[in-house]
């Protein structure tokens, strides 16, 4: 997924569609294949996945494959059709979001099941457990949001088109105050104890990830709220995309602050290499789709400007954690 969202990104800038979409959809590509690669080498080692269920850090990570699922369908629609064509690209589209959307229920329900059951009562009583990798279980469903939005105008009109553009909005719902609540918690951690591991530390940025998203999907869903609903709701979804949106980009503003700053002080005392570098690149990549999505509703210069200066950051980061990936495979 943070492959992925180097693509669908870009797709979401307000300048630059022509020369910037062939690049997009070659990194569309390679995300589909590691996707492949990835979900063949997890079907290889199920029972060391399934493993991961015991685990309080790892198994907050089942979350990661319904967005990875998610993302590369969304870059399936945006992409595809110049490259498979438009029925096959509507076809794989779908596919991926009804799974990803299934994993990303499912694990927004186990994960915090096992955490309140099992991880809790087998693991030491600490109150700095707290960490960013909470969110990833609760925010796949955002991502379900956002993506189905795109797919809302290409379902039947009637009954099915309003089923999914309300099922979006209740997974909208779902995972922002499951997120909150979840952030109030890593707040809180932070603020009454360490930061923590230096490993860890990447994990900050994940509190991006559905703040972005909850922008974007805000946004994506009230472009098309009108294909379902009269038009009072479509006008009041609408402006739910900036009304909530605006405050949301505000936050975000401040948390990247805050872990950019945790960041550059941990790196300056040694911030060894992880795969949680990771986290540098899907969040981001929400704020560069939310901030394009808020650029679009208002017109607004600014976050313009801004959409097109984080996705440089978006793609700097993931410049710099896939050369990273891939000399620690070689080594």
């Amino acid at each position: 997924m943070g492959t992925g969202i180097v693509a669908t990104a870009a797709v979401s800038l307000p300048v630059g569609g022509t020369w910037l979409r062939p690049a997009a959809t070659v990194v569309w590509l390679l995300a589909a294949a590691l996707l492949a690669v990835l979900l063949t080498a997890a079907a290889r080692r199920w029972r060391t996945v399934l493993d991961h269920r015991a685990d309080p850090v790892m198994a907050h990570f089942y979350g990661a494959p319904p967005m990875a699922l998610l993302t590369v369908g969304a870059g399936t629609l945006q992409l595809g059709p110049a490259v498979i064509g438009p029925a096959a690209a509507l076809a794989i589209a779908w596919t991926l979001w009804f799974a990803g959307t299934a994993a990303g229920l499912f694990a927004a329900v186990a994960v915090p099941y096992l955490r309140f059951t099992r991880h809790a009562a087998a693991g030491p009583k600490t109150q700095d457990a707290a960490f960013g990798g909470w969110l990833m279980p609760v925010v796949a469903p955002m991502v379900s949001a956002a993506t189905g939005a795109l797919l809302v105008p290409h379902a039947p009109a009637g009954q099915t088109r309003l089923t999914l553009l309300l099922s979006c909005y209740a997974m909208f719902g779902l995972s922002l105050i499951a997120a909150l609540i979840t952030i109030t918690m890593i707040w809180q951690r932070l603020a009454l104890h360490a930061v923590g591991p230096a490993r860890m530390v990447p994990t900050l940025w994940i509190v991006l990830g559905p703040i972005g998203q909850a922008i974007t999907a805000a946004n994506l869903l009230g472009g098309v709220a009108g294909t379902a609903l009269p038009h009072a709701y479509q006008q009041g979804f609408e402006a739910l995309g900036i009304v909530l949106g605006v405050p949301l980009w505000g936050f975000a503003c401040l948390w990247a602050s805050l872990a950019a700053a945790v960041t550059v002080r941990t790196a300056r005392q040694g911030l060894p290499f992880s795969p949680t570098w990771w986290s540098f690149t899907f969040p981001v990549g929400t704020c560069v789709t939310g901030t394009a999505a808020l650029a679009a509703h208002t017109g607004s210069v600014m976050f313009e400007v801004v959409a097109v200066v984080l996705y440089a950051a978006l793609v700097a980061a993931w410049l710099t954690v896939g050369a990273r990936t891939l000399k620690t495979l070689v080594n």
